[in-house]
């Protein structure tokens, strides 16, 4: 199964609160308590965040921690490379000369191009989006051919 990691999870909850309060400067504390979390793990997905320029923290006695960007400015992909790396659906979609049989292989190409799609499609959707709740999505049956995704609009 394909998924982020919990922790990439829990970074992207982590800025929805502070994406829900662009102007306020919210302590490690008061983020976990928001985003329902424990305190060792706001502090553990900050300084990646902080690292990849998504927020800036404040020393002192009023300091904390904000968005560096607005939200509708920072992709998904940038909130998973942050906690992940480069997004890679296999080793040779990001590095080349890591697999052993890449001179003979028939997909690469093809998992490069998926790598591709996936990157595009987390890159389109934003942190604004994500707190905006999901809009309904009417029931018809699946086509085993298509897989949707439906967001919610900003």
């Amino acid at each position: 199964m394909l998924r982020v990691t919990k922790l990439t999870d829990y970074a992207t909850v982590v800025l929805t609160v502070l994406a829900a309060r662009p102007d306020d400067v919210l302590s490690a504390s008061e983020l976990a308590d928001r985003a329902g979390l424990e305190a060792p793990t706001v502090a553990k997905v900050l300084k990646p965040l902080a690292q990849a320029g998504l927020v800036e923290g404040f020393r002192g006695a009023n300091g904390g921690y904000r968005l560096a960007r607005p939200a509708d400015g920072i992709g998904l992909i940038e909130i998973v490379e942050a906690m992940e790396g480069p997004l890679g659906m296999t080793e040779c979609s990001v590095h080349a000369g890591n697999c052993t049989i890449e001179h003979q292989c028939g997909v690469r190409a093809n998992w490069r191009h998926i790598n591709d799609v996936v990157v595009a499609a987390l890159r389109e959707v934003t942190l604004a989006q994500m707190l905006a709740p999901p809009s309904a999505v009417p029931a018809a049956p699946p086509d085993p051919k298509r897989i949707d995704l439906r967001l919610a609009n900003a």
